[in-house]
């Protein structure tokens, strides 16, 4: 099942080094697909197009979701890069810039996934590390909803879709 669907990120990141209160916080609002093989969470794949406002204008971006609440970020064009954000695990990822590429470091302490054909949302939070230097704390919650529903839910959505703002409220406690 290939779907359209309506994709908001909302991503933070802290510089080392920095006090809580110094964060840089991005948001966007994009359209894109859910592909769909199955109803388990491992049967979802996110993807939509990058745009002048990332700075990879032309790349498009895909997020699979595995059983374990894997994410595997790709982002394909000009600027490839292959991220694997797992919860307590670093994996060393290639990383594509327009400045050239590189090889970073990816630690999540939290991985969050609620997907289902009607909807959704991830929320990760993760460090980047260069050379095991920290470069940046970030979290990043993205919400998405099906452009082609009537009425955007049924009757069970509310009970298992977590959106973006569920997951928003939960982190400020």
């Amino acid at each position: 099942m290939n779907r359209d669907v309506s994709i908001n990120i909302k991503s933070v990141q802290i510089a080392p080094h920095s006090h809580e209160e110094e964060r840089d916080t991005t948001e966007l609002f994009t359209c894109g697909r859910l592909i769909s093989k199955g109803n388990r969470i491992g049967d979802y794949t996110l993807s939509y197009s990058e745009s002048e406002v990332t700075g990879f204008a032309g790349n498009k971006i895909s997020l699979a979701v595995t059983e374990d609440n894997m994410v595997v970020m790709r982002r394909s064009g000009d600027c490839p890069s292959n991220l694997i954000i797992e919860k307590g695990k670093k994996h060393h990822c290639h990383y594509g810039t327009p400045y050239g590429d590189f090889m970073v470091g990816i630690y999540a302490d939290d991985v969050q996934c609620n997907l289902n054909e009607n909807g959704g949302g991830l929320y990760m939070k993760y460090t980047v590390d260069i050379n095991s230097a920290l470069m940046s704390k970030n979290e990043m919650y993205i919400d998405f909803t099906l452009l082609d529903s009537k009425e955007g839910k049924d009757d069970n959505q509310d009970e298992q879709s977590m959106n973006f703002t569920d997951l928003t409220e939960e982190k400020s406690e």
